[in-house]
């Protein structure tokens, strides 16, 4: 049977100099240290080290057993420490960054929750316009829509969440609706002007096939929250997240359009600095996320009530 303190022993006799060296490290005599190995190398059935009376030598087996060996051990240790944190109670400082729309209308309200249900947590909630470095901020969490970031960071999976076409029934009744996603070109588009993308260009995909259609209008923000309310007052169409829109489509105040095409990626990322991977705190409040964000399964179904 293989034992984990036969790794440890054989990590420590390879990297000593001698056999005496070895027991001295481990507090018994050359020859127990002998016994120990002998039997070892008997239960393998392959020598692991050359000996002399002045040196060891790994043999060739010998190497694959220390390097196998150590990256189990590192394995179990990783695993032991993970399983303590699991333990742990969330405390502490959570520093949480998100834009202004999500933030306030639906990542608040859940930290409210939160923050009742563990109250050795301070929470720190700073919404931008646009997504914050979470090194250079010193944020422990940043929410993010889109495609998850590169891997310096680490990211999860909150919420599915699609950009959909729609426009109000007023808007509808005036100026007909788009039949295909060029006659977005002949609309009164009302357009987000966020980051750096080029606000007009909308990246549109009806899951076969993708294209690029440039539109146009009269009214333009760098605000979504804006733009929603522009539309639902008929001034034209908007593209815009779910998570916005949902509850407008199911009231009937919007209306959604050319169904299937969609907006690019833009599911829903809780993203976080690698040194937080084993925190309880940030790994409580992600699992607090996610499980209350499950219910988000689309406009047509009637448990969306939160969003």
């Amino acid at each position: 049977m293989a034992d984990t303190t036969d790794l440890g022993f054989f990590s420590l006799l390879a990297r000593q100099p001698s056999l005496a060296a070895a027991a001295q490290a481990l507090g018994v005599t050359p020859p127990a240290v002998s016994r120990r190995l002998a039997a070892l190398e008997a239960r393998l059935g392959v020598r692991l080290l050359n000996r002399t009376t002045r040196r060891l030598s790994l043999t060739p087996e010998g190497e694959r057993y220390l390097e196998d060996g150590e990256q189990i051990l590192r394995d179990i240790e990783s695993l032991e420490r993970s399983l303590s944190a699991s333990r742990e109670t969330p405390r502490g400082l959570l520093r949480i960054n998100a834009t202004f729309g999500f933030g306030r209308r639906h990542l608040a309200p859940l930290i409210s929750e939160f923050a009742k249900t563990w109250p050795e947590v301070e929470i720190v909630l700073q919404l931008t316009d646009r997504p914050l470095d979470l090194t250079e901020h010193a944020m422990d969490i940043g929410i993010r829509f889109g495609a998850p970031p590169d891997a310096r960071i680490l990211a999860r999976k909150i919420a599915v969440n699609r950009r959909l076409l729609c426009a109000a029934p007023a808007y509808l009744a005036a100026n007909g609706s788009p039949a295909t996603p060029r006659d977005l070109q002949s609309h009164a588009c009302i357009v987000i002007r966020e980051n750096n993308a080029a606000f007009n260009n909308w990246q549109l995909s009806d899951g076969k096939q993708q294209t690029m259609v440039k539109v146009r209008g009269p009214l333009s923000a760098n605000h979504g929250e804006i733009a929603v309310d522009w539309a639902l007052a008929g001034h034209g169409i908007v593209l815009r997240s779910e998570w916005d829109v949902a509850g407008y489509l199911r009231s009937g105040e919007l209306v959604r359009l050319l169904e299937p095409w969609l907006g690019s990626l833009a599911d829903i990322h809780a993203v976080y600095p690698q040194r937080h991977h084993l925190s309880a705190t940030v790994r409580v409040f992600l699992d607090f996320l996610t499980e209350r964000f499950a219910d988000y399964r689309g406009v047509t179904e009637s448990n969306r009530g939160a969003w």
